[in-house]
């Protein structure tokens, strides 16, 4: 194994185990589920119970094949969906820097995936053993495009941000807030 294939199956592990954990905390972190569902509907994002079970299924299938280098550009289409999603829905609006909850993590992790599909998995993948390993022009567009096409069909179908009036009213408060005013 050459330095470069050292340095892809480093960050096939980091990325694919950051999203995989991600996945995990998810489902099982804090308020588990319930509570990933209805931080996901705090966000504008209807049908929170199936948004918050279809993100850990994705995040899990998507960031192991991506650790595993298996189906690697649809693998990578998979973190740069949720990744979308979570900087559009989520970060955008607070700006570039994480510590501010900006998009800058969700950047981070989305375009490392890409740059797998880009460069391929290495030769430390299931897609070599399998000899399916693909790299470049193709598997990038596959990638970013099934990505990127997938969160915009999703924050299509369920995007709907509340207006300030209608935040206001579901916390019974005038002015939006916790009623502590």
């Amino acid at each position: 194994m050459d330095e470069i294939d050292s340095a892809l199956l480093v960050l096939r592990l980091v990325i694919g185990g950051v999203v995989v954990v991600h996945g995990l905390n998810h489902a099982f972190g804090g308020g588990r589920l319930p509570g990933a569902a209805r931080w996901f509907e705090s966000l504008g994002l209807r049908y929170g119970m199936a948004q918050a079970a279809a993100s850990v299924i994705v995040e899990l299938a998507a960031g192991a094949g991506l650790a595993l280098g298996l189906l690697t550009p649809f693998a990578a289409a998979g973190v740069i969906g949720v990744m979308v999603v979570a900087g559009f829905a989520a970060h955008r609006r607070h700006g570039f820097f994480v510590f501010k909850d900006g998009y800058e993590y969700v950047l981070v992790l989305g375009l490392g995936a890409l740059v797998i599909a880009i460069a391929g998995p290495g030769t430390a993948s299931l897609d070599a053993v399998l000899g399916i390993a693909v790299a470049g022009a193709w598997p990038a567009l596959i990638a970013g495009g099934l990505g990127v096409a997938g969160a915009a069909v999703l924050l299509g179908a369920t995007y709907r941000p509340r207006s300030v009036g209608q935040a206001a009213a579901a916390n019974g408060s005038p002015t939006g807030g916790d009623g502590d005013q």
